[in-house]
């Protein structure tokens, strides 16, 4: 009875001292190789899962959809690092107000994007930000707005005829709170520094040269 405590107690003491030693050693209790192999490959996905989890979403779109291929990460100018595409975010922002470019900025979005979701306005919003900072275009929105050119103007609403009246009150106040946000700095991360979009019912010339970067409601957003 002493003897079989002994060998007991000595073989617990055994256990102890190999545990502290290789705490971090996984032993495989099987010699079948796929047991192992299995092991690896759910470590190697559960690595993969939240290495995906941490890319932004507006990246993992791009994934999806092919278009990041070449599509380099603009990084935000302003205060927020971050914006919630909701009502609720816009609603809690300031009452907007501001100078020409605000006002410009503001008729733009909404005879350009009324109709579309709110991504789908800050998309635009992103466009004519990104114009105003690129050397090939007007260095104010109410320059990039109301540009020409040989085929007319850069956004239709400039020249279709009609009085540029923004009747639709809470279009008219979302347009002006995105553009307010948009020009205090929200960051442009959706549409990956497009310069150019048209709506998925044309297909003007210019889009088989330019970079697709971007596809978001009616739109599909390109630059050079």
């Amino acid at each position: 009875m002493r003897l079989h405590q002994s060998w007991t107690t000595a073989f617990i003491a055994l256990i102890v001292l190999t545990g502290a030693a290789f705490a971090e050693v996984t032993v495989s209790q099987s010699n079948d190789p796929k047991a192992v192999i299995g092991q690896e490959f759910r470590a190697l996905l559960g690595v993969e899962h939240r290495t995906v989890s941490a890319v932004p979403e507006a990246h993992r779109t791009a994934l999806a959809t092919g278009s990041l291929h070449a599509a380099k990460t603009v990084k935000a100018k302003g205060k927020l690092a971050t914006l919630d595409y909701t009502e609720a975010f816009l609603a809690s922002q300031p009452s907007p107000a501001g100078n020409a470019d605000w006002q410009c900025l503001t008729k733009a979005l909404y005879f350009e994007a009324r109709g579309e979701s709110l991504k789908g306005q800050f998309a635009v919003a992103e466009v004519i930000l990104n114009r105003v900072d690129s050397p090939n275009y007007p260095n104010t929105v109410c320059g990039v707005v109301e540009q020409g050119g040989k085929s007319g103007c850069q956004f239709s609403y400039r020249c279709d005829g009609m009085r540029d009246v923004m009747s639709e009150k809470g279009a008219a106040d979302t347009s002006a709170r995105i553009a307010r946000v948009m020009l205090d700095g929200g960051p442009r991360t959706l549409t990956f520094g497009a310069t150019h979009f048209h709506t998925r019912s044309i297909k003007p010339s210019w889009s088989r040269q330019f970079e697709r970067t971007a596809a978001i409601g009616a739109h599909l957003f390109y630059k050079p």
